[in-house]
């Protein structure tokens, strides 16, 4: 199993990075989480424009989920146009909210480029990989994901405040993706995000192999983030996320 981080960037794209985007491969299948906002472009460094085979959307912000509605364009106007549906696991409104971010009505909406289904917490088979999903702590649904193939386990937060589902979500994860978007300070706000601190302690807490802090907001000093990463408690490495960075979890 192969990990590529596409886009690592908090909120909106950073000068280096596109918004959330991951890309994890094994037996030629090629899964992404999210596909925030300038994802698209650099997904194209790394396969072709046509070979995604399917796509988990953590939840319905614009920095985890609007190139779909590019992508939407490649698949239903490219030149070897209509290419079949790529399922999208992600939350039950996404085709409504994705059709009204695109401008288009309802119906068919982005459903003639792509399959929806609902997520809910639980676990799942996509393509070679078993997929679990669980509630993590976000000011809208929002979900965590565990992706693993043959022993191996990568651990994808999504956004999310302090959360005891991640931790269970993680337990002895090889990699776990986990956001990082605040600063620590006293009185950090519940719900919302983790500040470098708060992610390693959810990392060490499940036991993890390897800590990357992701989601990472251009207006903060990402040295600051892992700094604050480091007293959190966690033993194991840790580092910053990039755009282009790859982990083979073998």
């Amino acid at each position: 199993m192969k990990v590529t981080i596409i886009g690592c960037s908090g909120s909106f794209p950073g000068p280096d990075s596109p918004a959330s985007c991951y890309l994890v491969e094994a037996e030629g299948f090629r899964l992404l989480l999210d596909f925030g906002s300038g994802a698209l472009g650099v997904l194209q460094r790394h396969i072709g424009l046509y070979d995604v085979d399917a796509v988990c959307l953590s939840h319905l912000h614009a920095d985890h989920c609007l190139d779909l509605c590019g992508y939407h364009v490649a698949r239903t106007y490219g030149p070897g146009a209509p290419y079949p549906r790529v399922p999208v696991h992600a939350p039950a409104d996404a085709p409504r909210r994705l059709a009204a971010a695109y401008g288009m009505p309802d119906e068919p909406g982005l459903e003639t480029a792509f399959d929806f289904a609902g997520l809910a917490p639980g676990t799942i088979e996509v393509g070679p990989f078993t997929l679990t999903s669980a509630h993590v702590n976000h000011p809208v649904e929002a979900y965590g994901f565990r992706v693993e193939h043959a022993g191996r386990s990568v651990v994808y937060s999504g956004d999310t405040g302090e959360c005891a589902e991640l931790v269970k979500l993680a337990a002895d994860a090889d990699l776990l993706l986990c956001e990082a978007s605040l600063l620590d300070k006293p009185d950090l706000p519940t719900g919302l995000h983790l500040s470098g601190r708060q992610a390693a302690e959810h990392g060490a807490k499940a036991g993890v192999g390897r800590l990357v802090l992701t989601h990472l907001v251009p207006w903060h000093s990402q040295g600051a983030v892992l700094d604050d990463a480091t007293r959190g408690g966690f033993t194991g490495p840790i580092e910053l996320a990039r755009s282009g960075a790859v982990y083979d979890l073998g």
